[in-house]
C-alpha cells in the first residue's frame, strides 16, 4: 500500500488525516508544516496530501513536479494563481484538487448540477454555508465547489454570475446569479445548504459534516486512488466512481 506525505500535517486535517490512515493500515511517510522543507517529503512519499495554506502551495506543488509525487490538493481559499500553477503541476504529476473530500459532498455536487441543468434560468440558486469561528475563508471551498457545479449546469462560469454578498446592492435580484451567503460561529465542523427558490416553490439540497473524519478518510482514499496515475487532473466523483 502506497505511503503518504502529509503537508499541514500538524493542522486539525493533517492530524485527522494521520489518524484515520493509522486506523486503516495506510503508512503515514511523514509530515512538513510551516519552515519545514517540502522536498524531502516529496520523494520519501508515494502520494502527498496537502491540507496548509494557499501560501505553501507553490513550493508544496514545486517539490511534488520535482520528485514525481502524485498529489491530492485540499486547501481551499486558492487564488486564480494557485489554480494556474495546479494546472502547470498537471502537465507533469497527477493532481487531485478539491474544496472537499467527503462522499456526501462530492454526491451532493452531482445532485447540484443536475438540478441547475434541469431548472430553468427563473429558478434562483443561492448557496449557504457556516463553519466554526476560526475558519480564515469566505465563501468555503465547498460552498465555491457547489457554486461551480451549479454555473456547470447552466453552462456558464461561476465568475460571471457570483455574488458574495448583497450588502449595498440596490434593485431587484439579477436573474441567473448565484448567490453565498457565509456564517461563522462555534465549532461548526460545516453545514452547506444550496437553495433553487422558484415561483411557489423550493427545493433545498443540503449537507453536514458532523465529524471531521469524514473529510480525512475521503482524502486518505483519494490519495490510495490517485497514487499510481498518469499525469493530469483528477476529480472525487472519479475516485468515487461517480
Amino acid at each position: 500500500m502506497t505511503s503518504i506525505g502529509i503537508y499541514g500535517s500538524n493542522g486539525r486535517m493533517g492530524r485527522a488525516i494521520a489518524t484515520i490512515a493509522e486506523a486503516e493500515g495506510v503508512t503515514v511517510a511523514g509530515g512538513c508544516d510551516a519552515g519545514g522543507d517540502p522536498l524531502p517529503l516529496a520523494q520519501a512519499a508515494g502520494v502527498l496530501v496537502d491540507f496548509s495554506t494557499p501560501a505553501a502551495l507553490e513550493p508544496h506543488l514545486a517539490a511534488a513536479v520535482a520528485a514525481r509525487t502524485p498529489i491530492v490538493i485540499g486547501t481551499t481559499g486558492l487564488s486564480a494563481a494557485h489554480h494556474a500553477l495546479i494546472e502547470q503541476a498537471a502537465d507533469e504529476i497527477a493532481v487531485l484538487q478539491t474544496g472537499n473530500t467527503s462522499l456526501g459532498v462530492t454526491l451532493l455536487r452531482i445532485l447540484v448540477r443536475e438540478a441547475a441543468a434541469r431548472l430553468g434560468a427563473d429558478w434562483d440558486i443561492e448557496i449557504a454555508e457556516m463553519h466554526h469561528r476560526h475558519k480564515v475563508d469566505a465563501p468555503s471551498g465547498t460552498a465555491l465547489l457547489l457554486g461551480e457545479a451549479a454555473a456547470e449546469g447552466r453552462a456558464t462560469r461561476l465568475a460571471e454570475v457570483r455574488v458574495d454578498s448583497r450588502a449595498g446592492l440596490v434593485g431587484a435580484r439579477a436573474e441567473g446569479t448565484i448567490g453565498f451567503a457565509s456564517l461563522r460561529g462555534g465549532s461548526v465542523i460545516g453545514d452547506h445548504m444550496v437553495v433553487f427558490a422558484g415561483e411557489g416553490e423550493r427545493i433545498e439540497l443540503g449537507h453536514r459534516g458532523e465529524d471531521r473524519s469524514i473529510f480525512a478518510r475521503g482524502a486518505v482514499t483519494a490519495a490510495q486512488w490517485l497514487a499510481g496515475r498518469a499525469p493530469g487532473r483528477y476529480s472525487m466523483a472519479e475516485v468515487l466512481g461517480l
